[in-house]
């Protein structure tokens, strides 16, 4: 049994970052994702204007010194709503992974650990949620819940005085968060309640239950403290996928909506001028392309990194 804190946890976690650091494409992953992140935290002062000014004397202006990336069919600096775009890509992979992975620790830990029918309950309901495509059951649900959402909101506006919750697109990230949340947890779940069991019958479980130690203190402390390897990669990995997946549901229109920035709906307003204006969809895609693929090279890399029996 390891102390998270203990000096073997720690060279345990040198090792990893310099087995980490010799893996030039997971390094680079893990450059693309930090500047992603802080791009998004820091939008409204890197950006150099708001992502919905508009200069209608200046519409789809090639690349310039003023504008590096041009700008849209309604005069909106792209660069600026790129930059934005990344604090929307950046708050709904945080977001929508946070609760992917409570729900997917708790119910996946309690399923294993405690078994019976809680294990059966979590997974009949995982294998529910599995009989659908990830994608299309996010579509579906973004699709049907939107309304509802809607005048939800709209009610909390009429009630409390809360003014411009709606026009604030407080019910498009809403519906996105939801819909990519629902989806996103059983996998979580499964891939924890596999880890929990091949752990739970280790001598050092035993010794800690002989301890007196409770169920919840053997969970946290020794089996999911031993299972962060996976879920580490898990969570890399879910972040891009995460991040496709809202640019997907704005593309089709159910996702974050204009002016919103969103670079799945920069996408689709700007793909019908790509003959004359290609930088209107190349910019946006381009960098959507590169942050997924960012992730997943860095999920790879601490694939190896975690596990040194892949060396």
């Amino acid at each position: 049994m390891r102390s998270s804190d203990s000096p073997s946890s720690r060279s345990l976690s040198h090792a990893a970052w310099a087995r980490l650091r010799r893996n030039r494409a997971a390094l680079f992953g893990l450059i693309v994702a930090l500047t992603m992140l802080l791009t998004g935290l820091f939008a409204p002062v890197l950006a150099p204007h708001s992502y919905s000014d508009q200069n209608l004397d200046a519409v789809e202006a090639p690349p310039s010194l003023q504008h590096p990336f041009g700008t849209d069919e309604l005069g909106r600096d792209m660069l600026s709503r790129v930059i934005w775009g990344a604090r929307t890509a950046s708050l709904v992979a945080v977001v929508v992974m946070a609760i992917t992975v409570s729900l997917g620790l708790l119910l996946g830990a309690a399923a294993a650990y405690l078994g019976g029918w809680v294990d059966t309950v979590v997974m009949r309901t995982c294998d529910l949620l599995f009989a659908f495509p990830g994608m299309l059951f996010a579509l579906f649900v973004a699709a049907t819940v939107k309304p509802t959402v809607l005048e939800v909101v709209k009610g909390w506006e009429a009630t409390l005085g809360w003014r411009g919750l709606t026009s604030m697109g407080l019910v498009d990230y809403l519906v996105v968060l939801m819909a990519l949340s629902l989806i996103g947890w059983p996998g979580m779940a499964r891939l924890v309640r596999g880890q929990v069991l091949s752990l739970r019958e280790k001598e050092f479980v035993e010794a800690a239950r002989a301890m007196g130690a409770s169920d919840w203190r053997i969970i946290r402390k020794h089996l999911l403290a031993n299972a962060l390897g996976p879920i580490i990669v898990a969570i890399s990995l879910g972040m891009g996928g995460t991040i496709l997946s809202e640019s997907t549901l704005s593309f089709l229109g159910i996702g974050i909506q204009p002016p919103f920035p969103s670079w799945g709906a920069m996408i689709y307003e700007n793909y019908s001028f790509w003959r004359t204006t290609p930088h209107l969809v190349l910019v946006p895609g381009g960098v959507l392309a590169l942050v997924v693929f960012a992730f997943n090279f860095l999920g790879d890399g601490l694939v190896d990194a975690l596990n040194p029996r892949r060396q």
